[in-house]
């Protein structure tokens, strides 16, 4: 069996549902179809919950009939039969009345706001079942509040997951496709939650690797992960093959398509990740598994922004030791992951993405170690592929890439498959395409020269 998970704006229109039905039913094999809310939902959810917040009621009530105006134009042109829609306007009156009830809940608190955002799956999942039906596919709906569930440390309980899904699936053995909502689970106290922005991928593995899957296939709008953004480098193209560690390294630096989190569960169980383009079906995409492709040493570069860095120096004597465990408590009791390190002698420079305790980290920070001024407003430009410590000439295609460009601080060498640069954010359009001009480009002109040789 197969994982197949499709984003927002893969089911943002009709005709998107549409196909989507095509693609998964066309080969006849078993699936299960994890779907994120309509492209736009989860943005209008949470705008409402904010006026919801405000204690806006009208505000929130005029969102929340504009929303259910779009989803009652969408169910119109998605079933084509009287049966079909009358299907589909009964999910929405039911999720919308739920939705509205939440108008007269005060005060409006954090669970109540899980809980609006989730209607969006809800929603989505609901509506694209009975579509199914409406076409006679031997489908089913596998409601995730059923067996996705985070702990206290909201890391998602993946042995709960293989049983309760196990138990749904053996029960089930005569369908073809299940559908079930991305995103959203419950939390220890059994109350709706969520994976965070970008869960759906997150639900995608964590399922694929419970039933321990073939293959999850993540079809997005783009046709695979790709050497570079191309929103910024008009000259990329799209990576055919990556080792999960390559493709780790470039979701966390900043790679759009993927989420973070997605590759860890896959890679537990050895499912191999496909990425797909739903506007572009036949394409190759994106394989991500264990092997490790050497096709090229220089796979692909991605960069994060929003960046905050500190420099840390030691106010005790060379050589003293516990200094980087003193540092590295402060982060930890504030529970703010580093992304970058660097360290001499007697001084650590780091990057955070998340500055919420800043000034608390600072002031712990300076019981023990001067710190300059933190900069803000860094990226971190990560250059991915397969850096064996054999390899040579690697960095140096780098560096003269970046020479006119102001580095802050550079991390090669703690991993085989990440060089990693910390630059001012005004300066990353420059970078990436500067790196994509002598990693990508001229070498493959050199190539080309020399083949004709």
């Amino acid at each position: 069996m197969q994982v197949w998970k499709f984003g927002g704006t893969s089911v943002g229109k009709p005709e998107r549902m549409h196909s989507i039905k095509n693609l998964i039913t066309e080969d006849g094999n078993r699936k299960i179809v994890v779907l994120s809310a309509l492209s736009g939902t989860t943005n209008g959810l949470l705008s409402i919950a904010e006026s919801l917040k405000a204690n806006n009621d009208a505000e929130a009530t005029q969102k929340i009939n504009d929303l259910y105006a779009h989803y009652e134009s969408f169910i119109k042109e998605l079933y084509a039969t009287p049966e079909g829609y009358a299907k589909g306007k009964t999910i929405i009156d039911n999720e919308f009345s739920f939705i509205r009830s939440l108008v007269n809940i005060k005060p409006f608190s954090l669970k109540q706001e899980k809980e609006i955002v989730a209607e969006g799956e809800l929603l989505s999942t609901q509506m694209f079942e009975a579509y199914l039906q409406e076409e006679g596919v031997k489908s089913a709906l596998l409601p995730a509040l059923d067996f996705m569930l985070i702990d206290a440390d909201n890391e998602p309980v993946l042995k709960f997951t293989e049983e309760k899904l196990g138990a749904i699936l053996s029960q089930l053995s005569d369908r073809q496709i299940f559908i079930t909502q991305g995103f959203i689970c419950r939390n220890p106290r059994g109350e709706v939650d969520n994976l965070k922005r970008g869960g759906s991928d997150y639900t995608a593995s964590l399922i694929g690797g419970a039933i321990v899957a073939e293959e999850v296939q993540i079809w997005t709008d783009i046709d695979g992960m790709h050497n570079n953004d191309p929103r910024i480098v008009k000259k990329t193209f799209p990576i055919k093959e990556l080792s999960f560690e390559e493709a780790a390294e470039l979701a966390y630096f900043g790679a759009k398509i993927l989420h973070p989190s997605t590759i860890t569960p896959a890679k537990m169980k050895g499912v191999p990740v496909r990425l797909k383009n739903t506007m572009e079906p036949s394409a190759y995409g994106t394989l991500i598994s264990t092997k490790t492709i050497t096709d090229r040493e220089i796979k692909a570069i991605a960069a994060k922004d929003n960046l905050t860095a500190i420099y840390i120096h030691s106010t005790r004597m060379l050589n003293a030791y516990g200094f980087l465990r003193k540092v590295f408590e402060v982060f930890e009791k504030y529970k703010t992951p580093v992304d970058m390190i660097t360290t001499s002698e007697v001084s650590v420079s780091v990057t955070i993405d998340n500055d919420e305790n800043i000034d608390a980290i600072m002031a712990e920070l300076r019981q023990f170690a001067d710190l300059e001024e933190v900069d803000k407003d860094q990226t971190i430009v990560c250059i991915v592929g397969n850096f064996s410590a054999d390899k040579e000439g690697i960095a140096i295609k780098v560096l003269e890439a970046m020479k006119n460009i102001p580095i802050r601080m550079i991390c090669y060498g703690a991993s085989e498959h990440n060089i990693s640069l910390l630059i001012h954010g005004k300066y990353k359009n420059e970078a990436l395409n500067a790196l994509n001009e002598r990693c990508f480009l001229y070498e493959d002109a050199m190539k080309d020269i020399f083949s004709a040789q």
